[in-house]
């Protein structure tokens, strides 16, 4: 589609091709950084646009062949570059299965022998280094024969060590191709021509979004996740810049032409946050409409009873409130889940839908009157929870759930009564699990377990700072009330 608009505004079909084909691809780092910021890469949407991105970074190897095939023959027509361009990257791909195989894995055993990690670096910098200078040798651009090389380490059962050597380099390597990407951008061309940029950014939102909803549809993902997937991937990516500078470099596209899609693209990926807030909203709104009976209808109980709240229902959400009905303590569910909560509530779960950091749907829930709230949300709403309770309650205990020792700290800042971090809760069970094992009786591995979690809990506290005196005495008020009681 964006090829046959560039043919309308008078490229030539090998730039329209490439352009194309640039402007299709999507932000592999910052959609992946945003959704792992938000902890939902094993969300319907996260695991969508994980394989949309890795198919399209498949798809940067016959890309890159394609430009210089094009560009090393020029005389002929784009089907003899296409053609040609299919049958290179076939032939890739054949030596990197046979490379990978033969060459490589007595290579990096040999560096594993020696156990130096100098010599596993530079075994692992020499195949990166060197699959570049030989693409280049050969007519390719070094940013192809780089991402060759990754492929190549990706086919040896070193690739996790591989992975974790060069996985403190990586911020730095990111942060230094963004840089010289945006040393690519004309700036005088968003001065010169901006109606022109901003019409090409929403063109290009709009189409992708337009052709990659149905296409989501088409493979079963909910409409819900289709939008949100769709508008995720709608802006530009980084690779759009190796492709165009590398489409510039042979003269298939002009400079001119070049400056104003990297314009757009860089103003798209500039966006992607807040399309990322846009999308999850969207998002929303379509599964409220497709779910048939709007959730919001379906209104907590006016009745101010003494209940737990407990905000979020996934896996964690759900084994607490089982726990809850076993003990058969009082509690209220709320998700933002639409579908969750209406395949829950058919099954006679208290569960409502809405945003529990909105003060209006918390003092529906019963806030004024909650003995307690359970927070088993793992994204960053949480803060939004917890401030929206404790701005309501300072004296109600909150639970919430953590992800690591760090985590746990900030949300003590918060003023949390207590917080599990699940890191830490692995390590005290597995801990357990091997006591018990090795023959320590239950009894002491039990008290030295619960004495390990309060010297954390404690550490974490006071790490937190002040502000974690308040949950404190919140715990010991509630501790005294249970000795008189």
């Amino acid at each position: 589609a964006i090829s046959s608009v560039a043919l309308w505004l008078g490229q030539p079909p090998a730039a329209a091709l490439i352009i194309g084909a640039c402007l299709a691809l999507s932000s592999t780092a910052i959609v992946m950084e945003l959704l792992s910021g938000q902890r939902r890469m094993m969300s319907t949407t996260g695991r969508t646009s994980f394989a949309i991105l890795l198919a399209q970074d498949l798809a940067v190897v016959p890309l890159l062949f394609l430009i210089s095939a094009l560009g090393g023959h020029s005389e002929g027509s784009v089907v003899q570059g296409v053609v040609l361009a299919l049958v290179e990257a076939a032939i890739a791909v054949g030596v990197i299965a046979v490379v990978g195989r033969v060459v490589l894995k007595p290579l990096f055993r040999l560096a594993a022998s020696t156990d130096n990690p100098e010599f596993f670096m530079a075994a692992t910098l020499l195949i990166s280094v060197g699959s570049g200078v030989i693409a280049a040798y050969a007519g390719l651009s070094m940013a192809l024969g780089a991402f060759i090389a990754g492929l190549l380490l990706a086919e040896t059962e070193y690739r996790r060590a591989v992975e974790a050597m060069i996985d403190p380099f990586r911020g730095l390597l990111l942060g230094v191709f963004f840089f010289s990407v945006g040393m690519h951008i004309d700036v005088s061309f968003l001065w010169r021509e901006p109606l022109l940029v901003i019409g090409g950014f929403f063109a290009m939102m709009i189409a992708k979004t337009v052709l990659l909803v149905p296409l989501c549809r088409l493979f079963g993902v909910p409409w819900a996740a289709s939008v949100e997937t769709s508008l995720l991937l709608a802006p530009g990516g980084e690779f759009a810049f190796i492709g165009i500078g590398l489409a510039t470099q042979h003269a298939l596209i002009d400079g001119g032409v070049a400056a104003g899609v990297l314009a757009v693209v860089s103003l798209t990926m500039g966006t992607l946050p807040f399309v990322s807030l846009f999308a999850r909203r969207a998002a929303q709104n379509v599964e409220m409409k497709v779910s048939g009976e709007p959730p919001s209808t379906q209104l907590p109980p006016d009745d101010h009873l003494k209940r737990v709240i407990v905000v979020g229902h996934g896996r964690v959400g759900q084994l607490v409130c089982d726990l809850l009905d076993k003990h058969e303590i009082s509690y209220l569910a709320a998700d933002r889940d639409a579908v969750r909560v209406e395949r829950w509530r058919k099954l006679g779960r208290p569960i409502y839908f809405g945003d529990a950091s909105n003060p209006l749907f918390l003092q529906r829930c019963g806030i004024d009157e909650a003995v307690g709230v359970i927070v088993t949300i793992d994204t960053a709403a949480v803060d939004d929870v917890v401030r929206a309770v404790r701005a309501r309650r300072p004296d109600v205990m909150i639970v919430a759930r953590a992800h690591d020792a760090q985590h746990a700290r900030h949300l003590y800042t918060l003023a949390v009564t207590d917080t599990v971090p699940e890191t830490i809760e692995a390590s005290l069970q597995l801990a357990e699990s091997a006591l018990v094992g090795l023959g320590v009786p239950m009894g002491l591995v039990i008290a030295s377990i619960h004495e390990r979690r309060e010297q954390v809990r404690n550490e974490l506290q006071a790490a937190a700072g002040g502000t974690a005196s308040m949950t404190e005495q919140i715990r010991r008020a509630r501790r005294d009330k249970a000795v008189k009681s």
